[in-house]
């Protein structure tokens, strides 16, 4: 490693980090008061290991570059962000689900606002980041150019743009769990939940076994961004109209057009719904998160697609979901039980079209509270020929829910099997 800071003092890392019978105790984090300042901040920073009250630290993954960069001698361990003008352009919340600590367990509701709700502790010296940034932006996807040369899109200058310019909030969001609700989510013992981290993270965060009293962690994983079309006062008033599709991360599909799956054209048919709800007076939402591979991630699904393809008899729907157990061991990953999370942090109540019909997605909302008017699938001109046999295997398999939403019996049944 190049650059190393010859001038710096090794430091002494404690990885056995019982709380110490004198020692100073970490602020106390409440989960699920509604109240800023009854609730505590969530301090992961480095910079005075005394203040640290959660395992983990910021930045998910990416967190390991910062390493780099520190050991490299090209950041200071030291640094503090400064974190003027950083405040959100749009105003998001608070809402009711902020205070309740049942449905919102994975992220924290108060991650953009910190430097207003907690500006006391910064006054004491405390290092509290963002875990929720919220900005404006324009994107353009070449899919919805031509939805507006058809007419589909109307250009009205506000949300669509001449030259196809889309207007969008948008806000990026990292992981922040509470392991007890986390465990209560999954049905588990949060004395399992936490050994069973430690030992399959290969004992990274000791302190999920010697840190009872640390009842927060910030996971080393994606997080999620959020594209929000036309009036965020619509999203939490009834009387308006909710677009959603939560998104799982394809990079294949969605940057590359890989035409194995339907991912790129599920979602751009899912922005185009949520731009048409929003040019009609409601809200559109895209929820994105950083699942890739179903969360098995993109070497094991590269594997998949080799097994799949040479198989006797070539790809075939009856063996589509087979071959991927047979590679990961489970057909699915991304478990979306928190999924909803993010909609609660949003406001949402109701969505009137859900631009999915993955069971999986569907009886997670609907489990959590929010109600869902209409289903929406993905046209079938837009699926590719190659990714005619994904379809196939999940109507086969019943992952894929055709006409009307299931009853209530339908889905106690189907917990647990997805499609897009």
């Amino acid at each position: 490693m190049q650059n190393l800071n010859k001038n710096s003092k090794p430091k002494h890392i404690v990885l056995t980090s019982h709380p110490s019978r004198f020692g100073p105790k970490p602020i106390a984090i409440h989960w699920g008061e509604n109240e800023p300042s009854k609730r505590g901040p969530v301090i992961a920073t480095c910079t005075n290991p005394a203040h640290r009250n959660v395992i983990g630290t910021h930045a998910g993954s990416y967190a390991v570059y910062r390493a780099l960069a520190v050991a490299g001698g090209k950041l200071q361990s030291s640094h503090r962000a400064d974190l003027t003008n950083t405040s959100p352009t749009e105003k998001i919340g608070p809402h009711p689900s902020w205070g309740d600590g049942e449905k919102i367990v994975s992220l924290d509701p108060f991650g953009a606002i910190v430097g207003d709700v907690f500006a006391d502790f910064y006054e004491r010296g405390y290092d509290i980041r963002p875990t929720i940034a919220i900005t404006k932006a324009h994107i353009n996807m070449p899919e919805l150019q031509a939805a507006i040369a058809a007419g589909r899109l109307p250009v009205d200058g506000k949300i669509v743009k001449e030259g196809g310019d889309l207007v969008v909030t948008k806000a990026a969001i990292e992981p922040v769990w509470f392991l007890p609700g986390i465990a209560k989510r999954f049905g588990v013992e949060e004395s399992l939940l936490r050994r069973t981290l430690f030992e399959q993270t290969g004992g990274m965060f000791p302190e999920l076994v010697t840190r009872s009293d640390l009842k927060v962690f910030l996971p080393p994983i994606g997080g999620m961004t959020v594209y929000i079309f036309g009036d965020i006062s619509a999203i939490s008033d009834r009387s308006k109209s909710v677009a959603v599709r939560v998104h799982d991360e394809c990079n294949g599909s969605d940057v590359f057009g890989s035409d194995i799956c339907t991912c790129r054209p599920y979602l751009v048919h899912g922005i185009e719904v949520c731009l048409q709800m929003a040019q009609s007076g409601g809200v559109g939402i895209i929820v994105y998160f950083r699942k890739e591979g179903r969360a098995l991630g993109e070497v094991t699904k590269f594997l998949v697609y080799n097994a799949r393809k040479r198989q006797e008899g070539g790809d075939r729907a009856d063996a589509y979901f087979t071959r991927t157990e047979c590679v990961a061991g489970v057909q699915d990953m991304r478990f979306q039980e928190l999924m909803p999370d993010v909609l609660h942090w949003l406001g949402i109540t109701k969505i009137d079209r859900l631009v999915s019909m993955s069971d999986m997605k569907y009886n997670a909302i609907v489990n959590s509270g929010i109600e869902v008017i209409e289903r929406v699938a993905i046209p079938e001109e837009l699926i590719p020929p190659d990714a005619q046999v994904e379809i196939a295997a999940k109507k086969a398999a019943g992952y894929y829910t055709v006409g009307e939403v299931p009853d209530g019996e339908m889905l106690t049944e189907i917990v647990g099997r997805n499609l897009i």
